[in-house]
C-alpha cells in the first residue's frame, strides 16, 4: 500500500492535535482541581454534582431560616421570662393589698404598682423581633399586635403562628392573643365568683375539683351554672343551691356539688348570692390587672368584699402565670429542637458534598502521574512529527 507524504503529515497533525488536546485537559484539571469542569467531561457526574449542588442551596436557605427563628425564639423566651417576673411581682403585689389594716389610701398606693407593671407587660407584648416584626404578632402585623383601647388592652393582630418558607417546620413568631388573652379563667374548670350587690362579708375561694368522673364541666353534660343564695332569719344563716333545699351555713366549711368542693367564709347578708361557671379560655393578661386595679381603687369596701376581690386577682395571677410558663415551656421546646434541626441540615449538606466532590473532583496523585504520561506522548508527538517533515523528495533533491 501507499503512503503518500501529504497523508503522513495529516495523521502527524491529527495525533499531535489530539494529543496536545488531552494535555490541556489534564492541565485544566490540575489547573481547577475538578475532574469535571463542564458536562461534556462526564455527562452522568455532572447531573450528580448539580443535583448536589442543589440540595447544599436547600440546606443552606433551611439554616438561614433556622438562624432567624433561633432567633426570635430566643427573644420570645426571654420576653416569657419577663413576663412571668412580672406577673410574680403583680401577684406578690396583691398578696399585700389583702392586708385587713391598710387604708383605702394605701391600696390606691398598691393599685399603683399594679399599673406600672401593667405598663411595663403591655411593652413587653409589643416587643419587636428585629427584623421589622414583632414576636407576639401571630400571623403578621406590621404595627403593634396590643393596643391599649378605651375598653382595654386589645389584640390587633392576626390569630396563629408565621412559619419560615423552609422544609423545616420553624415559627417565625408566638401566638400572642393565645398566650396573653387566652388563660383559662377561674382553676381551669370553673369559675367562683360573688355578686356585685353582695353587702355582707362574706367572699368564695377559688374551688377545685373534687371528683372529676361526677362534674358536668369536665365529662361535657352541662355548661349550667350554679347559684349559692343566702337567707338569713332569726339569726341563723341558711343557703341554697340552684334554688334547691336550705342548708345551714357554716363560715369556712367545704360545700360541694356536682364534683366540685370549695369554701365560702365570713358572714353573709340576706340576699347575698355566688355563682359558679364553667371556665373559659378568654382570662387576659391585661383585663385581670384592670380589674384588681380597680377594685383596689374603690373606697369603703368591707373585709369581705376586699378578700374576695384579692383572692380574685390572686386567682386569675396563677392562672396567667401557669399560661405564660406553658407558653414558655413550649418555646424552649422549640429551640432544643432546632438543635437536632440544625444537625440534620449539616449532615445532609455534608452528604450532598461528599457525593458532589466524588463525583467532580480529581485524584491529585492520578492525575500529576496522567498529565506527565501525556506530556511525554506530546513531546514524542513533536519529534515524530518533526522527523516526518524531513521525509521529502525535495530534501534529497535540495544542494
Amino acid at each position: 500500500m501507499r503512503v503518500s507524504t501529504s497523508h503522513a503529515y495529516d495523521l502527524a497533525i491529527e495525533a499531535l492535535q489530539q494529543r496536545q488536546s488531552d494535555l490541556s485537559t489534564s492541565q485544566m484539571q490540575l489547573t481547577t482541581g475538578k475532574r469535571v469542569n463542564v458536562p461534556s467531561d462526564d455527562p452522568i457526574a455532572a447531573a450528580r454534582a448539580e443535583r448536589d449542588l442543589a440540595t447544599e442551596g436547600r440546606a443552606d436557605a433551611d439554616q438561614r431560616a433556622l438562624d432567624a427563628s433561633r432567633n426570635v425564639m430566643q427573644i420570645a423566651e426571654s420576653s416569657m421570662g419577663n413576663a412571668v417576673d412580672l406577673l410574680q411581682q403583680a401577684r406578690e403585689t396583691l398578696v399585700a393589698a389583702g392586708n385587713g389594716s391598710y387604708t383605702d389610701s394605701e391600696r390606691q398606693a398598691v393599685s399603683k404598682k399594679l399599673q406600672e407593671i401593667r405598663t411595663q407587660l403591655l411593652s413587653v407584648a409589643n416587643r419587636p423581633d428585629g427584623g421589622g416584626g414583632f414576636i407576639f404578632g401571630g400571623q403578621g402585623s406590621a404595627t403593634p399586635p396590643f393596643v391599649d383601647a378605651p375598653g382595654g388592652v386589645q389584640f390587633v393582630g392576626q390569630g396563629g403562628e408565621t412559619q419560615s418558607p423552609s422544609g423545616e417546620k420553624m415559627s417565625m413568631t408566638v401566638d400572642g392573643q393565645n398566650v396573653w388573652l387566652k388563660a383559662a379563667s377561674g382553676n381551669g374548670v370553673f369559675v367562683t365568683d360573688a355578686a356585685s350587690a353582695n353587702t355582707g362579708s362574706a367572699w368564695i375561694s377559688p374551688g377545685s375539683v373534687s371528683d372529676p368522673r361526677t362534674n358536668p364541666y369536665l365529662t361535657g353534660t352541662s355548661s349550667a351554672p350554679y347559684a349559692i343564695g343566702f337567707q338569713v332569719a332569726g339569726g341563723v344563716t341558711t343557703y341554697t343551691i340552684n334554688g334547691g333545699a336550705p342548708t345551714p351555713y357554716t363560715s369556712g366549711q367545704a360545700i360541694s356539688v356536682a364534683g366540685m368542693s370549695f369554701t365560702i367564709t365570713g358572714a353573709p347578708a340576706n340576699g347575698d348570692q355566688f355563682t359558679i361557671n364553667p371556665s373559659q379560655k378568654n382570662l387576659s393578661v391585661f383585663d385581670s390587672l384592670d380589674s384588681a386595679i380597680k377594685a383596689l381603687n374603690t373606697p369603703r369596701m368591707n373585709n369581705g368584699q376586699i378578700t374576695q376581690a384579692v383572692n380574685k386577682g390572686i386567682s386569675q395571677m396563677d392562672s396567667l402565670l401557669s399560661t405564660m410558663q406553658g407558653g414558655r415551656s413550649a418555646v424552649g421546646e422549640m429551640l432544643n429542637r432546632m438543635d437536632g434541626t440544625a444537625s440534620r441540615i449539616a449532615g445532609s449538606k455534608l452528604a450532598a458534598q461528599t457525593d458532589r466532590s466524588n463525583a467532580e473532583d480529581l485524584d491529585l496523585t492520578s492525575a500529576i502521574s496522567d498529565f506527565q504520561s501525556k506530556q511525554a506522548g506530546y513531546d514524542a508527538a513533536m519529534k515524530s512529527y518533526s522527523i516526518v517533515q524531513k521525509m521529502s523528495l525535495f530534501q534529497y533533491l535540495n544542494p
